[in-house]
């Protein structure tokens, strides 16, 4: 009898989910959490008014406390799409693909702590002690401008600085996210002084329409990146 000889299965291409889908459900449920603590007492707010804040407001600190926890994780499922995408189907060897998803994690990391503090501000009402609601409102600050926004920026400019060298993107957008990167990285500076609070907005926000565009212009392989024109070759001299 003879063996019959089995053709090899050809391998499936597995590029991971879309960009768009983890992206905007990132922002949906970072937008709303951010919405629901937008009247949260300023740094300055005496202890017993950031208590009285927490009772008045259980239900807005719950619910914003487990939408910013449930934010984190796609964050953390688009930065590991995009570092896979850059490194694998992109060919982008140089530093920023791991910057990219290392800045992509600690945001991620971030704001999901920020939604766990957030959660835990809802409880203290039941305890009536205005220093600990005063340190969880200090703590859910730091972790969620300096902490998320920073990390934020790594991941803009990891993803922009290759595609700006390698024409991945628009060099306009590419060109904004170095701006956007920038603006975010010296949010680091708000734990000093708050004449640099303007940076989390533009970090945030901007940086969340940034994700949006680069999840929709990000070529998904080489062949669809846009390269850069040959000059046409120069005609000799003709002989007679």
């Amino acid at each position: 009898m003879t063996a019959t000889a089995t053709a090899p299965v050809p391998l499936r291409r597995q590029g991971g989910p879309p960009l768009i889908i983890p992206v905007l459900a990132y922002g949906s449920l970072m937008v709303t959490a951010v919405i629901l603590s937008i009247n949260s007492p300023h740094l300055s707010a005496p202890a017993a008014s950031v208590l009285v804040y927490d009772r008045a407001h259980h239900d807005a600190l719950l619910v914003a406390g487990c939408l910013g926890f449930a934010a984190s994780l796609p964050l953390a499922i688009w930065a590991a799409t995009v570092y896979r995408r850059l490194r694998t189907s992109l060919g982008v060897t140089a530093p920023g693909a791991v910057i990219a998803i290392v800045g992509g994690l600690l945001a991620a990391a971030a704001l999901g702590l920020t939604g766990l503090i957030n959660w835990t501000s809802s409880q203290i009402p039941t305890i009536g002690d205005p220093t600990a609601a005063r340190a969880l409102a200090d703590l859910s600050f730091a972790t969620g401008s300096a902490g998320f926004v920073t990390p934020l920026g790594l991941l803009i400019a990891g993803i922009a600085v290759p595609s700006l060298i390698l024409r991945l993107l628009p060099r306009t957008l590419a060109w904004a996210g170095l701006v956007i990167a920038a603006v975010s990285v010296i949010s680091t500076f708000v734990l000093l002084t708050s004449v640099l609070d303007f940076t989390l907005p533009v970090g945030r926000f901007l940086g969340l329409i940034w994700l949006i565009a680069a999840s929709t212009t990000l070529p998904t392989n080489r062949g669809s990146a846009s390269r850069p024109t040959a000059p046409a070759p120069t005609a000799g001299p003709t002989t007679p």
